[in-house]
């Protein structure tokens, strides 16, 4: 099974990169999370470049999601907003649909930070994204300056990010089941 972990950050010390980081190394046997880390190469969209000389970025990522299971995004709030980036990577799938019934988890960093994590559950379902509650927690790591050993001894955050995955993983498994009918 293939996640694909997508942070809404591109700052290289990113809470929200790292915990994903972490959860990456939490996978379960038989599970691969991939962090997708080139959402900084997406151009800015454009409806009227949305064909078939779409940028190579673009279709890259389409690709990325189309082959993945499930998704995994955490994102940080931006003035009560979801990230620029990773909106401006939203807007190029509307139209192509790789998010259409994928289970997607949204692990939301600081649980200060509601705007945005409503927000971008919102949207994903406007898109048709299977948003699974259960791989969707606020865990507490921002302001806490933990790397990914920092969170990774921490048996609560532990806890909370396997309970999230095996979630996923679930959600997968009944989508699959579902498709196989």
């Amino acid at each position: 099974m293939n996640i694909l972990a997508i942070s809404g950050s591109l700052r290289l010390s990113s809470t929200n990169t790292r915990l994903l980081r972490a959860i990456i190394r939490l996978a379960p046997a038989g599970v691969t999370i991939t962090l997708y880390d080139k959402l900084g190469d997406i151009p800015p969209f454009n409806p009227d470049l949305d064909n078939e000389q779409v940028a190579t970025a673009v279709t890259d990522f389409r690709a990325s999601l189309q082959a993945a299971d499930a998704l995994l995004i955490c994102s940080p709030e931006y003035a009560h907003g979801v990230s620029g980036v990773l909106k401006n990577a939203l807007d190029w799938i509307v139209s192509s649909g790789e998010f259409m019934n994928k289970p997607v988890g949204v692990i939301n960093a600081s649980p200060r930070s509601l705007f945005a994590h409503t927000s971008l559950i919102e949207t994903l379902t406007v898109m048709m994204a299977n948003v699974v509650p259960e791989a969707s927690p606020a865990v507490s790591v921002a302001g806490r300056s933990l790397d990914e050993d920092g969170i990774l001894a921490n048996e609560e955050l532990v806890n909370s990010l396997r309970s999230a995955v095996g979630a996923l993983v679930g959600a997968v498994a009944v989508s699959q089941n579902i498709c196989r009918k």
